[in-house]
């Protein structure tokens, strides 16, 4: 098999999350590219847009959430995302086992002990019947018809185990932040025709191959995947990775010049190229993992500089502060520096 260096899994990852060059696509066909992009803070994926699309505006993602063409939800590893609404269809039921395996963990069980799961989805859909929800009026309700219970958790337990998707209006650009008054619809998935693992699995490789079976269980947050990739059937091309590993890839996709350049970008925070593998060195070392992923609830905004993880960066309200990790060359200061410039009046703007 062909061995990949570090710097040849950097650039495949690169030009697949369209980051050696700005694309030209549609925000809508990007988004499905990328199958989600992480959307912990609602304004976080506006600016990956705006890294990796030509003339990226925060109207092109609003209109679509508005329209609905656009969801933001619970999927990946638990996670909020932004996805095509019906990737998000197919996709929920397939991740179902995820979000439920973190809804019955300790934090969630304590709160509800003695309270049937199917009580407790049934309630919460009986609340929504009438139309959306405010989470604190979500809570409220609950909380009136389990007293003694924390009406917060048991909202949050409900959100995780039930497709709920966010008003466009407190999932689109604003305050900065995960807000507070976020209010949620259900919404019918596909439970027939969902996305066979397969079609996961190589629409993952797309965006974030070649690849470990590892990796994409820690992208996807499903677990005991090595025996199901093995028996799907499909044909993929094998490579030998850095450290002896096997990666899979799609027998026709293309892997580029490691040598290429790679621009500056500077990327939000929980974006998932850094959260795409379970062995993340094709894009940050461990060493510098620890300081964009202090804990496990947080991941800062990254400088990348000739595609690698060289610093984090942060938004004031007025101005972008740049914090590398090592001295910058003169010409990589400038190249930071000219790209945060041209974000700032993107992140400065209200609308």
């Amino acid at each position: 098999m062909t061995l990949l260096s570090r710097r040849a899994l950097n650039r495949a990852l690169l030009q697949r999350q369209f980051l050696l060059e700005r694309t030209g696509q549609a925000p809508l066909d990007v988004i499905r590219r990328l199958v989600a992009l992480q959307a912990q803070e609602p304004n976080w994926p506006y600016l990956g847009l705006w890294s990796r699309i030509h003339g990226f505006t925060h109207a092109d993602l609003t209109t679509l959430l508005v329209d609905r063409q656009v969801v933001r939800s619970g999927l990946l590893r638990s996670t909020q995302h932004i996805a095509a609404a019906d990737d998000f269809r197919r996709l929920r039921p397939l991740l179902q086992p995820v979000l439920d395996r973190t809804a019955n963990s300790a934090y969630f069980r304590r709160n509800s002990n003695g309270l049937p799961t199917e009580t407790l989805i049934a309630d919460g859909r009986a609340l929504l019947d009438a139309g959306p929800l405010a989470r604190k009026e979500l809570a409220g309700r609950l909380t009136a018809r389990h007293p003694g219970r924390d009406g917060r958790i048991l909202a949050g337990e409900f959100e995780l185990r039930t497709p709920l998707v966010h008003d466009p209006a407190t999932a689109s650009w604003g305050s900065w932040g995960n807000r507070s008054a976020i209010t949620v619809t259900a919404i019918p998935v596909d439970t027939v025709d969902s996305t066979p693992i397969y079609e996961l699995f190589r629409r993952y490789l797309a965006a974030f191959g070649p690849a470990t079976v590892a990796d994409f269980q820690a992208w996807s947050g499903l677990r005991r995947m090595k025996q199901g990739v093995a028996d799907m059937g499909i044909e993929l091309r094998r490579y030998t990775g850095p450290d002896g590993q096997t990666l899979l890839d799609l027998p026709d996709a293309h892997l580029p010049d490691p040598h290429i350049p790679a621009p500056v970008r500077l990327l939000p925070a929980y974006d998932n190229i850094l959260l795409g593998h379970a062995d993340r060195t094709r894009i940050i070392s461990d060493e510098d993992r620890k300081r964009v992923m202090p804990g496990q609830a947080l991941v800062r905004p990254t400088i990348l500089i000739d595609g690698f993880v060289r610093g984090t960066w942060s938004f004031t309200g007025d101005d972008i502060r740049l914090a590398p990790f090592h001295p910058l060359t003169t010409a990589e200061q400038k190249a930071v520096d000219d790209e945060a410039n041209r974000m700032l009046p993107f992140l400065r703007s209200r609308q």
